[in-house]
Parts: C-alpha cells; structure tokens; sequence
C-alpha cells in the first residue's frame, strides 16, 4: 500500500446506481464478455493450428486477440460481478493491480496496431521484399519490443498512481480503477501527476494515433498504381484496420489528452475501448476476411 495513503479499499459507483438497470447490466455485459472470450479465443486458436493463416499479418492478429482477451478479462468480470453485488468494494492492491494490468493489455493492443499497419505498409508499397522485411524473426522481435514497451508505460503509469495520498473519500465514480478517476480523490495538487498522465498515456494515443493516419495515407497514395481488383483487395484488408483503429483510439484520445476534468459520458466512452473493441475486433477481422472465414470452416467443421 502507499506509504502516504490511509484507504485500504475504495468502492466502485459502476456504470449506474438503478437496480433494474443494473440487472439489465449483468445479462447483457456477461454476454458480451463471453462472445468476446469466444471470438478471440477462436481467432487464437484458428491461427495457431491453421496452416494457411503463416503471414504476418496473421502472426500480429493472433497477439492483437490475445492482449484484446486480457484486456477485457481486466476489467469486464468486475464491472459484472458488481453490477448484482451489494458490496462493490475494491482493496487498494486490487485496484492498483487493475490499473497496471488495463494500461498494460491496452498498450500492447496500440502497438500491435501499429505493427499491423506497418505490415500493410510493406505488403502494399514493398510487396517483393514483404517476406524479407518481415520474416519470422523480425515479427517476433517487434512483438517483444510490444510487450517491453507495454511495460515501461503500465510501470510509469503505476508509479503515478502509487504516490497519490488518499485520505479522504474513497468512492470512485467508475466501473474500473483508472487515474483520471483517482487523480479526483488524492489529497494534494496533482496538476503535475495529470501533466505526466497526460504525456505518457495521452501522447502515446495521440502520436500513434497520427502515425497510422500517415500510413494509411501513404498506403492509399501508392495504391494508384494497382490493378482494380489489387485495390479492392488491399482496401478490404486495410478498411477492417482503419475500423479498428477508429473504434480504439477515438474513445481513449478523448479520455487521455484532456486536463483532470471528468464528465458524465466519460463511463459510456470507456465502455467503447474497454469492452467494445474487444468484441468487435472479431467480428470485424473475420467476416471481412475471406481467409480467416475459410480457416476456420476446414478447422472447425473437420473437429466436428
């Protein structure tokens, strides 16, 4: 526990406070969450035992499914568990452990992305050296620098979070622990903790962000010189992207480069990145992407 904090546990206000709404909350986000275990589980799976499903593409989509499942399992399972609980208390550890673990899984998912769309890059504008470029071992290195950059940011994130004081109110107007939300209850200034919130979580938002619009920009600049059917086909792939990214980082942009200021949709915006995207990134890469649909037909229906 922090050495200048005297609460031991803080309690979660959730999405509402109605109790028929809040049976309405259970039903429908346990749904959501187990279609999203589901349909990333199946991609995960599909992928790793699919032979025709080899490119990198693929190989950064099995780990963009993987963090997408963490990232959910962080936080979904609370959010339903207190949605028909009386007692929506979280421990001072747990709450800690939830924002390590949530700016952690997301920040893999921003820097998967952004491999994702460096792999559309090479596919398209380099399409000779595509597997020269990004062989196997240069995939997995990119990854492992994911995962280490994922890390630095989460560590940062929990140093803020463990030198704010809490002395006061411990009831926290969220479903999730997160530091705009803490950053309310700490007993001191913290303009320069949110100033460092803001340069780390909002700047890696808003830079990547700006980083994919650029590659996406030059993807479609070189796309002029394919034949029709190469720019639908390219197109398709790189729509099912653009929609990814849109869904991600539009929420998490107007939650992360703002001052310490909190509104009231801000819990139906996190409920976008948090539970949204997870679902629909299934959705979204298997029913525009005739390969992985065809993988998983011969995989599944040949099991049963």
């Amino acid at each position: 526990m922090s050495m200048n904090s005297s609460v031991n546990e803080f309690i979660l206000l959730g999405l509402t406070q109605d109790p028929r709404k809040q049976k309405a909350i259970f039903g429908v986000f346990l749904m959501l969450y187990l279609a999203t275990l589901l349909g990333n589980f199946l991609i995960v799976v599909t992928i790793k035992r699919s032979r025709t499903l080899g490119s990198p593409m693929y190989f950064f989509l099995f780990y963009l499914s993987f963090a997408d499942a963490c990232f959910s399992t962080t936080i979904a399972p609370r959010l339903i568990v207190d949605a028909i609980s009386q007692q929506k208390n979280i421990s001072y550890k747990e709450c800690m452990t939830q924002v390590f673990s949530a700016h952690f899984f997301g920040c893999m998912e921003i820097f998967v992305l952004i491999l994702m769309a460096f792999d559309r890059y090479v596919a398209i504008c380099k399409p000779l050296r595509y597997t020269t470029i990004l062989n196997r071992h240069v995939c997995s290195v990119l990854v492992i620098l994911g995962w280490v950059g994922s890390c630095i940011h989460s560590s940062a994130q929990i140093f803020l979070a463990l030198r704010l004081p809490f002395c006061g109110p411990n009831v926290i107007d969220h479903y999730f622990c997160d530091l705009q939300p803490l950053l309310k209850l700490a007993c001191m200034d913290t303009y320069v903790i949110n100033l460092l919130v803001v340069t780390n979580s909002g700047a890696i938002c808003l830079v990547c962000f700006i980083i994919l619009l650029i590659s996406y920009v030059i993807i479609l600049y070189s796309l002029r010189n394919y034949s029709a059917e190469g720019r639908r086909k390219a197109l398709s792939t790189c729509t099912s992207h653009f929609i990814v990214v849109v869904l991600f980082f539009g929420p998490c942009i107007f939650m992360y480069t703002r001052p310490a200021t909190t509104f009231p949709v801000d819990k139906v915006v996190a409920v976008f990145y948090t539970i949204g995207t997870p679902l629909l990134n299934p959705l979204i890469y298997t029913l525009r992407n005739a390969e992985v649909k065809n993988a998983m037909k011969k995989l599944w229906c040949s099991k049963v």
